[in-house]
């Protein structure tokens, strides 16, 4: 598959470019610049061509060692990657000196270059265009990405290198997870905790922008990968302050898209700074996930920084245990990101997590139990009527969920089935998902039938013999 890179300097519309060639929002779009940092690839189409579309961090002209230096490194690794590049320019604010430095430095990667002239939306801006002829790219592109004007002419730049471009086999391994359903891993948590770097060293590579800095992770950026032959999309996400302190639109939008990659996993690894301890937010975030209905393990990063690690383990699982009681059995794997401590135990630890969370159990099985349990434990009689459990069935999966039938549902106490959902996680080996119980009235089994029609002979009352007073026997 054709690998298109596009790139230019901050706020030209790359994100937007590459929003409207995969047609969906993927990339957080702002006026701010440098919003993207990291770059992130989707499946894109012009036509009747498919593609990859690559979108990166905005070229800057700064040392190496800053956070700009690192994004620029990033973007050049991408380009040296790619098929053909597409250099943005904006058509609105003319040429600069920052366009003029990058052309350079594209014309020594090598990888062919198309110009693109964004934000021509009007005759002004086309003019403006215009003026990109100097960079000896040849002819620019005049196109809007906001408004999706120019993409024909993009589509026929770009029909040669379509026709160029050797067939992928990674693209038909891509469908062939997607048909199997690769695991979708989200990974979430507090800023600067080292999600990015756990990501990173899970695949084995590079691939997410790392730093000191909190905050450097913006967009939710899917990773695609494997674990010992299983197929899993693992999403990095930005950390998740306390809603009280998001002011800036841009760190609102980093947060939507956190909690849409929740939203959409199956199974969420929420990572904690360990020598932080677990905090009030690292709570909230864990109520969310099981709120969604999400599998969730607990990861303790940093744990190489930790002395008196039973200690701090045992705290933590208290502190879960008193904060946390609707997830009881909550996986927590303490692990070092940095240098791959006890990494090994993550994985297996979230493949069992996710296979609990799928769990299935036959309707007689479930009724085998809850007579047993009604037996040692029946429901209260607030009303001195003793409430009835008739019989219990799931109802679905991801996550196991329990529909529990009696003659009067609205009366069962919360108390009581809270101990139902307890002993259901207990029996059946629930720990560390979340559990749906829902009470609900049986049927009547009468209930909309007609009464039986009964003859008019059986009507009759039966007649009465009398013995004779007199008769002697």
């Amino acid at each position: 598959m054709l690998r298109v890179a596009i790139v230019g300097r901050p706020n030209v519309g790359k994100s937007t470019l590459f929003n409207r060639l995969a047609g969906r929002h993927l990339a957080i779009v702002n006026d701010v610049p440098g919003v993207t940092r990291d770059w992130q690839a989707a499946e894109a189409r012009l036509g009747d061509r498919s593609f990859l579309a690559i979108d990166t961090a905005g070229l800057e002209d700064v040392s190496a060692g800053t956070l700009e230096g690192r994004m620029r490194q990033f973007t050049e690794a991408v380009v040296a990657e790619a098929d053909v590049v597409l250099f943005l320019v904006d058509s609105r604010a003319g040429l600069l000196p920052l366009d003029r430095h990058f052309a350079n430095a594209l014309r020594r990667i090598g990888t062919p270059v198309i110009l693109v002239a964004n934000k021509c939306e009007s005759r002004s801006a086309r003019a403006g265009a215009e003026e990109a002829l100097a960079l000896g790219l040849g002819d620019p592109i005049p196109l809007s990405a906001e408004h999706g004007l120019g993409l024909g002419e993009l589509f026929e730049v770009l029909e040669p290198y379509f026709a160029a471009a050797p067939a992928d086999k990674a693209a038909d391994d891509d469908e062939a997870a997607a048909d199997s359903g690769p695991l979708r891993l989200a990974i979430v948590g507090r800023p600067n905790v080292g999600k990015s770097t756990l990501a990173n060293r899970l695949i084995g590579e590079e691939r997410l922008l790392t730093g000191p800095e909190p905050g450097v992770t913006r967009d939710a950026i899917p990773l695609d990968w494997e674990w010992q032959g299983r197929a899993v999309r693992l999403v990095d996400t930005a950390g998740l302050r306390r809603k009280s302190r998001i002011e800036a639109e841009l760190e609102k939008a980093s947060a939507t898209e956190a909690l849409r990659a929740i939203r959409l996993a199956e199974l969420v690894m929420l990572v904690i700074d360990a020598t932080a301890g677990l905090e009030k937010q690292d709570l909230t975030i864990a109520r969310h996930v099981v709120d969604e209905g999400r599998a969730l393990v607990l990861v303790l990063n940093k744990w190489d920084l930790i002395d008196e690690r039973q200690k701090t383990l045992k705290e933590i699982r208290d502190r879960l245990a008193r904060s946390l009681p609707q997830i009881k059995g909550l996986r927590v794997v303490p692990v070092s990101a940095r240098t791959g401590r006890q990494l090994d135990r993550l994985m297996p630890e979230v493949v069992r997590a996710h296979e609990i969370w799928n769990t299935r159990l036959s309707t007689g099985r479930l009724n085998r139990w809850l007579a047993a349990l009604v037996d040692s434990h029946p429901p209260p009689a607030p009303s001195g009527r003793r409430i009835q459990l008739r019989y219990i069935t799931q109802v679905k999966a991801r996550p196991p969920t329990f529909a529990l039938f009696a003659n009067k549902p609205h009366d069962l106490p919360a108390s009581y089935l809270r101990y139902v959902e307890n002993a259901l996680r207990e029996a059946f080996g629930l720990e560390g998902v979340p559990i749906r119980l829902e009470a609900r009235k049986g049927a009547n089994p009468y209930a909309g039938k007609k009464p039986k029609k009964v003859s008019k002979l059986a009507k009759k009352k039966p007649a009465v013999r009398r013995r004779p007073a007199n008769r002697k026997d």
